[in-house]
């Protein structure tokens, strides 16, 4: 039996202190037939804001190729 859904790998855009990715993702499904790539907004533990110097908040999680 066939099923109707993938995996797609959501990656965070969000840097840390030294300006690079910080590597964040997460696994989720999608129906196959999903016109348009996934873009979702999620809380990266990881990212950091220069302005208040916080670590830690919401960010773009766009999709990207499973490896």
């Amino acid at each position: 039996m066939a099923t109707a859904r993938k995996q797609v790998r959501l990656v965070s855009t969000a840097k840390n202190k030294n300006g690079k990715s910080t590597g964040t993702f997460v696994v989720v499904y999608v129906q196959k037939q999903a016109p348009e790539k996934l873009e979702l907004r999620r809380y990266d533990p990881k990212a950091y804001e220069p302005e208040t110097g916080k670590l830690g908040f919401h960010v773009s999680f766009v999709e990207k190729k499973m490896k």
